[in-house]
């Protein structure tokens, strides 16, 4: 691929409140800010009409990648073994990231977002609506291994105990 052309990423805009690095417990449900650009400010118009967006946004904070490019999800032990790309590490090839968000209201250039992993002070790459048609995968499946963590965070968040993934670099 050496061949490719360079490719150039230009923030929109930054995470001005949000959760502290890396995200703490009960992140998912509450609310953050966005501050966009003022030259992106009119790409904004009509935005406030969707319920949901997708924010993506650079991995400003995710360290290099690991010779092994297999983990343990989470450093989980008892979870496999699975490639990084199977995975919502932070450690990527391309520090970029993506999450779907409730928009919770739109003032001017500032957008008042909940669910938001990214930390304050990232980078905002692109704002995108969340479309039910195109982006919801009814029939979608993921591997066993997940259930099983997803069970894990269910059984700690019910009895308030520590979660491994919460160390730096820990997520799925």
């Amino acid at each position: 691929m050496a061949d490719q052309p360079e490719l150039t990423l230009r923030p929109i805009g930054r995470v001005v409140q949000g959760p502290s690095c890396p995200p703490e417990e009960g992140w998912e449900g509450r609310e953050a800010r966005v501050e966009i650009d003022p030259a992106w400010a009119g790409a904004l118009e009509g935005i406030e009409e969707f319920s949901h967006v997708w924010i993506l946004w650079w991995l400003d904070r995710s360290g290099s990648l690991p010779e092994d490019l297999r983990v343990h999800p989470e450093r989980r032990e008892e979870l496999p073994r699975v490639g990084i790309l199977a995975t919502r590490s932070p450690v990527r090839p391309n520090p970029l990231a993506m999450t779907v968000v409730a928009l919770v209201g739109r003032e001017g250039r500032w957008l008042r977002v909940r669910g938001l992993d990214a930390c304050e002070g990232t980078p905002v790459l692109d704002v995108k609506p969340y479309l039910r048609r195109g982006d919801l995968v009814p029939e979608a499946t993921v591997p066993a291994w997940l259930e099983q963590l997803w069970s894990a965070h269910d059984r700690e968040r019910s009895t308030g105990g520590e979660n491994p993934g919460e160390q730096e670099g820990g997520a799925l």
